[in-house]
């Protein structure tokens, strides 16, 4: 991939960068794109000589690179395994995942923590790919020949606000926080892995034999369906916001009927859907014919 500069940032961060020391080792594929999209696998991996990020699209991998580094060059405590890379075989093919921090506890049962430089909103809201990838490094550990007592994340808040923290009850307390995550037994988890092994070895036999590409899904593609908000003149804040435009106009009918507003103060407004991660996130997007014919659907249909 082609490493660009457009915003004048200072050498160091390229220098960072271009020193990625980054593998997923002598495996065939890694957790976090095992539990990814095949399809962006395979245009990453066809396209990659071709593909340019930008230093400042990289800012906040890096911070969180460096974040990892740091925790990791602290003294290390006895009974703690930091930055073990995990390899285990599943339909032929070998999978890898790096633990950022295992805890040995007394009954000799690990304790999973994995460090993530993300947003509050990520922590308000959940994101269920971490469930996903902590159970596949559980899946990993015990393919190993270790017992598995819990798992977890620890989250570093880049943008988290004191203020709102001080009068928001739904708001995070601190910008470190730590969440438990749902541990799958041991055929859950050999399951789940079974089934995203196959999911990307059938994507690569099509690409490689009919060059076809699976699509991504709605989850893949982080989208954000089209809702309908109900709101009163004046304020930013909705009153409701509802699925369809059928079910605005009928809350909306009822809502005039019972409130102290002027009706004429009431409005409907369509908050339009968005496929968040081709819009801005994906690396391939440009190349990818599904989201090219999904926009000029969307541009047609407005």
């Amino acid at each position: 991939m082609k490493i660009t500069n457009n915003y004048g940032l200072p050498d160091p961060f390229m220098n960072f960068v271009r020193n990625d020391k980054y593998t997923r080792g002598k495996a065939d594929i890694s957790v976090t794109t095992l539990i990814d999209s095949p399809r962006i696998r395979l245009l990453v991996d066809d396209h990659k000589d071709k593909l340019e990020s930008d230093l400042v699209d990289m800012i906040w991998p890096i911070f969180g690179t460096a974040v990892h580094s740091v925790l990791e060059s602290s003294i290390e405590q006895k009974n703690t395994i930091v930055e073990e890379r995990l390899y285990a075989s599943c339909n032929d093919w070998t999978l890898s995942g790096a633990l950022d921090h295992q805890e040995i506890l007394e009954d000799g049962r690990i304790r999973v923590t994995d460090y993530k430089v993300t947003s509050v909103w990520s922590v308000i809201h959940g994101k269920k790919e971490w469930e996903y990838q902590q159970n596949c490094y559980a899946w990993l550990l015990r393919q190993n020949g270790k017992d598995v007592e819990s798992i977890r994340i620890c989250a570093i808040l880049r943008d988290w606000q004191k203020r709102k923290a001080a009068t928001d009850g739904d708001y995070p307390s601190a910008p470190v926080v730590i969440i438990d995550l749902p541990l799958w037994t041991r055929d859950e988890c050999q399951k789940y892995v079974e089934e995203r092994m196959s999911l990307h070895q059938e994507a690569q036999i099509n690409y490689d034999i009919h060059d076809e590409l699976p699509l991504c899904s709605e989850a893949e593609k982080w989208e954000r369906p089209t809702t309908y908000a109900v709101m009163a003149k004046g304020k930013k804040r909705a009153i409701r916001v509802l699925d369809t435009q059928f079910e605005a106009d009928a809350y909306l009918e009822g809502f005039k009927s019972t409130s102290a507003l002027n009706p004429k103060d009431l409005t409907i407004e369509t908050r339009k859907g968005e496929k968040v991660r081709c819009s801005g996130y994906c690396s391939v997007s440009h190349l990818c014919d599904q989201y090219l014919k999904e926009s000029e659907e969307n541009d047609y249909s407005n």
